[in-house]
């Protein structure tokens, strides 16, 4: 591959279009021969530009032999060096951005509706369809057949759909459960005119009728034959509709087999080892093999036999041969890449033959040579990539035979056993005797402990094949578990697949609502199945493609991840299906990720202009944010920023950028503060943060639990207020955040309560102050219990979650009240430290300034304190009933490689995380000792608040020098 031009080069580069200069001049190749050199405006579209050039073709020679303009369309090759065909005319060069200003006229073949989609396509998901034709894998060629018949079934049933379900799968409601009788306002909203009434709890069609009702006396008789079924229901701000009969109080609206033989596999024929070794899950089946040791400078060959002690009938279906391929220098061992490859690969059954395995470098992490948990796809840029050939023998075919049903059952001694065992928590290790005697007695699980179905499949002794047998017809008659519960069947210690399609088959009963709560789990958990497709890819294709807003963040999680070469053909595999099965989602997706780009190269222009301005920090400021604002004004930039779905959220329509409020952070990345108008609120605005050269799916993982959090409190009718703002990884190091309007910092609010930076942070008045000057009479008392609320639930959740550096500027408050908490980029306990001395040394953040305005100012409310530390409290008890499911929501993350969770190295640090939570949960406590033990942290972290008020001078004080 070319090396990619630098900036000052590149022509489609947002700096360039700043010199004025609107023209660039293209070379174009005709198929007739001829080479034209044409000045084209550098934003024109394809069709534009093809136009033009048609008419400059006029005065060449051999014209006529063109034929009609229609039936031809440009080549060029891209900027990641691949050809591209440019079907999809509506694009601007500018946007094509080729990597020499080079374009190639061919004519057209048959079929352009299909090529344009397969272009559109392409385009979206950041992978041209012709690097999946060229692909000699039969798999991949199966999985994108089956899919296009699929997607092609699933069309047709959308044409035929009547409005009403369209607009249930378009724009469903969310819903959230509750009741009681809630008075609601209802704006009907027709054209201009407007009425508004006031209502009890009721279902839309009710509404529906009454709102109309409630127009016809407002409008007189001669509006009279308007009939409720022509009508839709829609939330105010934002492309929501409620659908369905539910009653209004649950939609969320504004609120927010063989025998005998031992496996061999032979390797045909510096000092380089391999080490072989198989695995169920992590569960190593046998003692590893080693090869001898061979030197060579290129190539390897060692023409020895790797003999496993395991005979072939014992092999699980799922089992893993993974291989390493390491220098051993001075009797150093220094790996140099790994490979994974299923026994059963698809259409290859203990197949006899040559294998190419093409490996993948082992994450820096890895502290053990193999890798089981690594991905068993092949590396796709073999160029540069290590390659080791095995040869696998041949079998002569066997009958297969199946042991005998055993029923064994123990008696009442054996069941009281196996019930302390089952009550355990998940963290706890399970010695061999207590392994077997949980097999020996499934029977007993299955019928009085279903929910141990985990404990029973790590009971299993996956080397013996007379046990698979069993588990995979117990598995037939085995209840169905919850969906939470069945979340920890896709982890990577259960790579059966008998297993996983059943968890899959409890999953189905998730409602959209709760699917998309951990779609981002599902998403990763991906990378464990071992085929293309599977019932795990058809479950959420289906389920995204009956419901937009589901396939959106599906498309984002996956599309996002597209630059990892581990997953990127199985994740371009799945995109393609979604797209070919929703077809009108893909102009509004294409919107999204043509915005994003534009972005990305607004950014990339800040960063360069801040570097050559470098000396001079206000001349910096004033000439970027001058170039910034004239970038944005462009027409190219503001058509495609304008009439987009918001990524954040699908149900937002971005009309338009605000110019005049944008701006870029001044942090080390240069992240874009976009204000848009919001075109379904009349003129409001709302905000977002564009990130380029940040990893935001931790982020996005911490606020996902603490949606979770929210939901758990709320199914237990505690509000705490929780504020869990929009975020979305969309690339590699970039992404969005959602910004919280009306809110500011800590940090921002002590520094305007005082002239001294270094004491701003011990006015414990200053916060309260600014709430009284933002809120007066009952709204400040209703902004104070607000605070109170938000305030128990980020104390508890932060405890929880070992969210470390809160600094002041990471803790904000709304105008109304609420209180929230930004930036988690450390986790799970990962707290900051100098000199070996950790800054955090609370529990969580608790200042006397917090207990001020929760007092309401009066220093002996003793009954507003009582009250937030019952809310504390209760939130607690609450997470710790659901303790597992926290557990199994980060284990599956295991593999994402997020700066605090990544690879094998972290399957250990796991353990401390189990540890972590085991403490900060005390899951194998009762609850009144669980409770005596937070009641402990909560007098610490009041006790010792005064660490927190050091630090926060310390960070104001730098801030205020920075400034």
């Amino acid at each position: 591959m070319p090396p990619a031009m630098p900036d000052d080069l590149d022509l489609w580069a947002a700096h360039s279009q700043l010199s004025g200069e609107d023209l660039v001049t293209v070379d174009f190749l005709l198929p007739t021969g001829i080479y034209i050199q044409m000045d084209v405006p550098r934003e024109a579209t394809i069709q534009h530009i093809k136009l033009l050039l048609w008419k400059q073709a006029q005065s060449y020679p051999l014209f006529p032999s063109l034929g009609e303009m229609e039936g031809h369309m440009f080549e060029c090759v891209n900027q990641a060096a691949v050809h591209e065909e440019l079907e999809d005319e509506t694009r601007r060069l500018c946007d094509v951005r080729p990597f020499c200003p080079m374009l190639k006229l061919v004519t057209r073949n048959c079929g352009r509706a299909e090529r344009l989609l397969d272009s559109k396509i392409g385009v979206l998901i950041g992978k041209g369809l012709h690097e999946l034709d060229a692909l000699q894998d039969q798999e991949v060629k199966d999985f994108r057949s089956k899919m296009f018949r699929i997607s092609e079934e699933k069309m047709q049933r959308v044409q035929l759909m009547t409005w009403s379900e369209w607009l249930q799968a378009c724009f469903s409601p969310q819903l959230e459960p509750g009741g009681g009788a809630t008075p609601l306002t209802d704006g009907v909203n027709d054209k201009q005119a407007e009425a508004s009434l006031k209502v009890t709890i009721t279902s839309p069609s009710e509404l529906m009728e009454q709102a109309l009702r409630k127009w016809l006396t407002t409008h007189g008789p001669e509006e009279e034959g308007r009939q409720a079924e022509q009508y839709v229901l829609r939330v105010s701000d934002k492309l929501e509709f409620l659908c369905g009969d539910h009653p209004l109080i649950q939609y969320k609206l504004s609120r927010s087999p063989y025998y005998g033989e031992p496996l061999v596999v032979v390797v045909p024929p510096p000092q380089v080892q391999v080490r072989a070794g198989l695995f169920h899950g992590t569960e190593l089946l046998c003692k590893p093999v080693v090869s001898s040791e061979s030197s060579g400078r290129s190539e390897h060959v060692w023409n020895r036999t790797l003999e496993f002690d395991i005979t072939v009938s014992d092999l699980p279906r799922m089992a893993r041969l993974c291989f390493a391929v390491y220098a051993v220098m001075d009797k150093v061992k220094k790996q140099k890449s790994t490979k994974n490859a299923h026994i059963n690969k698809y259409q290859t059954i203990r197949k006899a033959g040559k294998v190419v395995l093409m490996f993948l470098c082992p994450p820096d992490e890895l502290e053990e040579m193999l890798n089981p948990i690594g991905t068993i796809q092949t590396n796709p840029y073999t160029e540069n990539s290590t390659a080791l050939h095995i040869h696998l023998p041949d079998y002569n075919p066997h009958p297969i035979l199946f042991p005998p049903f055993d029923k064994s059952r123990g008696g009442k001694k054996f069941h009281i056993e196996l019930k302390e065992i089952m009550e355990r928590d998940p963290l706890s290790q399970l010695c061999e005797n207590e392994k077997d005697l949980i097999w020996t007695l499934r029977y007993d699980c299955m019928e009085n402990f279903p929910q141990s179905l985990p404990k029973l499949l790590l009971s299993v002794k996956w080397s013996k094949h007379e046990d698979m047998a069993q588990l995979q017809a117990l598995l037939q008659i085995w209840p169905k578990l919850s969906p939470r519960d069945a979340l920890e069947l896709l982890d990577f210690n259960y790579p059966d697949q008998y297993v996983r399609e059943y968890a899959v088959g409890c999953l189905r009963d998730m409602s959209d609502e709760e699917l998309s709560q951990y779609l981002l789990q599902l998403v990763q958990v991906l990378r464990y199945e071992p085929y293309y497709d599977c019932a795990l890819t058809r479950f959420l294709l289906n389920r995204a493609q009956c419901n937009r807003n589901i396939g959106h963040f599906l498309f984002w999680h996956l599309r996002s991840e597209m630059h990892m070469p581990a997953v990127s053909v199985q994740f371009s595999l799945i995109l393609e299906a979604y797209c070919r099965g929703s077809i009108p989602h893909i102009e509004v997706l294409k919107k999204q990720v043509e915005a994003l780009s534009k972005l990305k190269s607004v950014n990339e222009l800040i960063k360069l202009g801040t570097i050559k301005n470098a000396r001079s920090k206000t001349k910096e400021a004033m000439l970027t944010k001058e170039a910034m604002m004239t970038c944005l004004r462009q027409s190219g930039y503001t058509e495609t920023l304008s009439d987009l779905h918001s990524p954040l959220n699908p149900s937002v329509l971005l009309s338009g950028i605000n110019v005049e409020k944008c701006r870029y952070m001044d942090s080390k990345m240069k992240p874009l503060w976009i204000v848009y108008n919001n075109k379904l609120l009349g003129g409001d605005t709302l905000g977002i943060i564009f990130k380029n050269g940040d990893d935001l799916r931790q982020d996005m993982l911490t606020l996902q639990i603490l949606r979770l959090m929210d939901l758990l409190w709320k199914e237990a009718n505690l509000d705490l207020r929780i504020v869990p703002y929009g975020c979305l990884a969309t690339g590699d190091r970039s992404g969005l955040i959602e910004v919280v309007s009306s809110a500011d910092t800590i940090a921002n609010i002590q520094l305007t309560s005082s002239n001294v930076a270094a004491a701003a942070a011990f006015n414990k008045d200053a916060l309260l102050n600014w709430l009284k000057e933002k809120n007066s009479g009952d709204a400040l008392e209703k902004a104070i219990e607000e605070f109170t609320l938000s305030c128990a639930g980020y104390c508890v959740a932060t405890y929880v979650l070992g969210i470390g550096d809160r600094h002041s500027d990471n803790i904000m408050v709304r105008s109304t009240g609420q209180l929230f908490h930004i930036d988690f980029g450390h986790i799970l306990g990962n707290f900051k430290s100098k000199f070996g001395i950790k800054r955090e040394r609370v529990p969580f953040i608790l200042t006397h300034d917090f207990i001020h305005v929760i007092q309401q100012g009066k220093t002996g409310n003793t009954e507003k304190f009582g009250s937030f530390r019952n809310y504390c409290e209760q939130a607690y008890l609450i997470l710790r009933r659901n303790g597992n499911l926290f557990i199994t929501l980060f284990a599956l993350m295991l593999t994402a490689g997020l700066p605090e969770l990544t690879s094998v190295k972290d399957i250990q640090y796991l353990k401390v995380i189990g540890r972590f939570t085991w403490d900060s949960l005390a899951l194998g406590k009762t609850d009144d000792e669980a409770l005596k033990q937070f009641r402990q942290k909560f007098d610490e972290a009041l006790r010792e608040s005064w660490t927190t008020k050091v630090n926060w001078m310390a960070h104001n004080v730098v801030k205020d020098n920075r400034s």
